[in-house]
């Protein structure tokens, strides 16, 4: 029997209520994916094109270790993926001022554009679902979420900044 007083409903965890949450990730992530999937093959880009140019836009001048760090790739699988995107001008690559072996990205001003419109429909489809789900279904998306993914990824990137990180 339910303990009424804890508050806690433990039918959301039923099989059937746990696959059903596993299968709605599924088909919401086909459909996150499905334009921008269609405008990649456009310039014979994949999906792992589509994550560097998403980092690196919102991360200018990220080095290449912390792109690996978030994207959890062999350096062999970036380094692939991250010269067709520098020979094809979507990115830059610098040299690091303090450690001239570091190497920072940057997206290109065509970069920029491509990340524009990759992330527009994925822009708009979470609005439209944040706006008809509402504030507190909202805050209760983005905990499920960061519940599912790792500590060190949710301390790192969601954590707080430290001075060197402004």
């Amino acid at each position: 029997m339910t303990d009424i007083k804890s508050g806690i409903n433990p039918l959301f965890l039923r099989e059937e209520d746990l696959r059903q949450g596993i299968e709605l990730l599924y088909f919401a992530y086909r459909d996150f994916t499905a334009e921008p999937d269609a405008i990649l093959a456009e310039y014979g880009f994949g999906r792992a094109h589509h994550r560097v140019i998403h980092f690196v836009g919102g991360n200018p001048r990220i080095t290449v270790s912390e792109l690996l760090a978030i994207l959890n790739i062999t350096k062999q699988s970036l380094s692939r993926v991250l010269s067709h995107l520098v020979r094809e001008e979507f990115i830059i690559q610098q040299e690091g001022k303090q450690d001239r072996r570091q190497r920072l990205l940057e997206l290109t001003a065509s970069g920029v554009a491509l990340e524009r419109r990759l992330s527009e429909s994925q822009r708009r489809r979470f609005a439209d679902a944040y706006r008809n789900a509402g504030a507190e279904a909202v805050e209760g998306y983005r905990k499920v979420l960061m519940g599912m993914i790792s500590e060190e990824d949710r301390e790192r990137v969601f954590g707080p900044k430290s001075a060197e990180d402004e």
